[in-house]
């Protein structure tokens, strides 16, 4: 009778210790990794469609409810689309590149002027959207019990968020800031800013009179980018990666798009791949930028070497 208890006691230990091998991380309590999508990668020419018939849609693997991060990657994606741009156009590619890789990524639209077409975004105050971009931050680190973020950000949306870090407290909740070809120090936009700012409509440069103060800001010479910049173009506690190509026709010159600081990584594409030919608005969808991001949102080695091929901007990739 005793041996039969024993032999009772010792199956039910068992299929205890075999059952609570079945249970998810999630249901003990812990954090589990979601198991990875396999969402198609878009053309720039699906994203620009996307652009002008569904510019309130975000990307695919982009604000996936109920997405948490997981041990693999631990801090969720925040990315933060340019001038004029909407989420579903900048990010058609790099959201679900990066959703696939097992990231937790959300995406939005900001600098909205109600009186413009809803595709038309990031065009108000650059301060004013640092505000909004901040909201949104918080609303991600609520919904996914994280700390810190990462923000991956295209022209405008790498620059801007660098006002946000240095004075509505971001610092604190941001790791690392993935910069594809800002506007840190402005731009000469081609040498054409001269002629745009000397025209104007009662003293009102003729880009804000057509509803794009943020253009006028960034383009040179400007108060707002001398102001960012002084005291020092970076934040201690914050990494930042710098992803720039030759061949960009809006941040001009090309190297102004890099940043200078103990804590500052700066990557010329042709320099790693001189087959690639991504412009200002291709490198979004360019393959080696995203090899770059994914590196940066990791171990952010200064040696890696993407994988290169021919790559002609955006439009013939």
């Amino acid at each position: 009778m005793a041996k039969s208890i024993r032999g009772v006691l010792v199956l039910a230990v068992v299929i205890l210790f075999v059952s609570s091998m079945f249970v998810s991380p999630a249901e003990a309590g812990g954090r589990h990794d979601h198991e990875r999508p396999n969402y198609p990668i878009p053309s720039i020419w699906d994203g620009f469609g996307r652009w002008l018939t569904a510019p309130q849609s975000m990307p695919a693997g982009a604000n996936v409810p109920g997405c948490r991060p997981s041990r693999a990657h631990p801090i969720p994606v925040v990315l933060v689309h340019g001038t004029i741009e909407n989420a579903a156009f900048n990010w058609a590619a790099l959201s679900p590149r990066l959703a696939n890789e097992g990231f937790c990524v959300f995406a939005f639209n900001y600098g909205k002027n109600d009186y413009l077409p809803e595709y038309l975004s990031a065009m108000t105050d650059i301060a004013s959207s640092a505000a909004e971009l901040r909201t949104f931050i918080d609303s991600v680190l609520q919904a996914t019990g994280s700390k810190q973020v990462d923000i991956v950000g295209h022209s405008q949306g790498g620059m801007m968020p660098r006002y946000y870090l240095k004075h509505l407290g971001g610092a604190s909740k941001v790791h690392t800031l993935v910069a594809l070809s800002p506007s840190n120090h402005g731009t000469t936009f081609l040498g054409l800013t001269t002629l745009i700012l000397g025209f104007k409509l009662s003293g009102v440069p003729i880009s804000s009179v057509l509803g794009c103060v943020s253009c006028t800001q960034q383009f040179l010479p400007s108060s707002f980018i001398d102001a960012l910049n002084a005291g020092g173009e970076t934040v201690p506690g914050v990494n930042y990666v710098v992803i720039q190509t030759r061949y960009d026709e809006i941040v001009t010159p090309y190297a102004s798009a890099f940043l200078s600081g103990s804590n500052v990584r700066n990557i010329l594409l042709q320099d790693q791949c001189p087959q690639d030919y991504s412009e200002h608005g291709g490198i979004a969808y360019d393959p080696m930028a995203a090899q770059n991001v994914i590196e940066a949102l990791g171990r952010n080695r200064p040696e890696f070497q993407p994988t290169c091929s021919l790559f002609v901007t955006g439009f013939f990739g």
